[in-house]
């Protein structure tokens, strides 16, 4: 049995053995950028009945395999979640809770927000797909950022009242594991604005989100993002953790619109939503983005499951952004004069 169990976190990297008893490694697993092949199987014609109910929970089965050697078939809860996403689209957000059931191979992941498409068609399934690269972006401009793991993902009514159907799906880390890796924790229920968080990594989020052309978040509102704190500073500012980009330009949905307060006619028009820096402020950052250029570019063109159309679509918004940074008297206009004054 040891000897088995061995031969097995060889091949996959990403369990690990406690007690005989494998257990996906919750870092691992984030890491790993294989699509993972999986199975939801619950009562979805319950759910879809009841799917105005955020908070709801359902028994489930969860089944992947992480290598060819290895699989979990785990019993689960999956709760509803989500707000706009629940009422709009035919499947409502879902979160997968592993940690009731101690025996579950993905038990110390504990609860994973799965990220569906918003409708059954091949353009949803190529929107979910530029979401799910753009926190590989994010990734690469900060590593306090939410990692996210792609699913290849049938969903089976355990009725058998619907057929089952696959698309590309992907699980999002906990926030308590993101500011675990950062050695920090996850800032309590006080308001914060903009300019009471951490100045350098709000200047970096605020830039991400003009960059993929996300005007749908808020530090004061709590509304897309996520504080964290640094355990060795508990007086520290927080640090922003962004979320949630399906309304960004970069994606381009079709029931995305921009907020009438800002004043853009549709989310492919640009906002800065970042208040006043000095030059040499936006610079200290810009530069990270002029570093990662390539890399940001390389996620797109990389990524087999684009099509051309979306990569060159992606690549043409991207240029436009990346064309500021060649030039100072842009970036004052677009980042200084433009910049929030409230």
């Amino acid at each position: 049995m040891r000897v088995i169990i061995i031969v097995l976190l060889i091949i996959t990297g990403s369990v690990t053995s406690v007690n005989a008893q494998l257990f996906v490694d919750k870092v691992k697993f984030f890491e790993d950028t294989a699509v993972v092949k999986a199975t939801l199987s619950l009562n979805f014609r319950k759910l879809l009945a009841r799917r105005e109910r955020e908070g709801l929970i359902f028994p489930a089965l969860f089944t992947c395999r992480l290598s060819d050697d290895f699989g979990v078939s785990d019993n689960i809860s999956v709760e509803v979640r989500g707000h706009f996403r629940r009422e709009e689209c035919y499947l409502p957000p879902l979160k997968l809770i592993f940690k009731n059931n101690p025996a579950a191979g993905f038990f110390k992941l504990k609860a994973l927000k799965l990220v569906s498409t918003c409708r059954i068609s091949r353009q949803d399934e190529q929107n979910l797909l530029k979401e799910y690269l753009i926190y590989k972006m994010f990734n690469l401009i900060c590593d306090k950022s939410f990692r996210v793991r792609l699913l290849y993902l049938t969903y089976e009514d355990s009725t058998g009242a619907h057929k089952p159907v696959s698309q590309y799906a992907y699980l999002m880390e906990d926030i308590k594991e993101v500011a675990a890796r950062n050695e920090c924790f996850i800032s309590g229920d006080k308001k914060f604005t903009s300019e009471q968080t951490d100045r350098s990594q709000m200047t970096k989020v605020a830039l991400f989100e003009y960059m993929i052309g996300n005007t749908d978040w808020a530090v004061s509102a709590s509304h897309n993002i996520r504080l964290i704190t640094l355990k060795s500073d508990s007086a520290s500012r927080p640090f922003v953790v962004p979320y949630d980009f399906d309304f960004s330009g970069l994606v381009n949905t079709t029931y995305s619109v921009p907020d009438e307060l800002f004043h853009i006619t549709n989310v492919r028009q640009r906002l800065y939503r970042g208040f006043p820096r000095s030059e040499e402020e936006l610079n200290q950052e810009l530069v990270i983005y002029s570093k990662q250029k390539d890399k940001i570019y390389d996620i797109i063109n990389n990524c087999n499951l684009l099509l051309p159309a979306s990569k060159k679509d992606m690549i043409g918004y991207l240029d436009d952004f990346f064309s500021i940074l060649d030039n100072p008297k842009k970036i004052r206009n677009a980042f200084i004069v433009n910049a929030r004054d409230q």
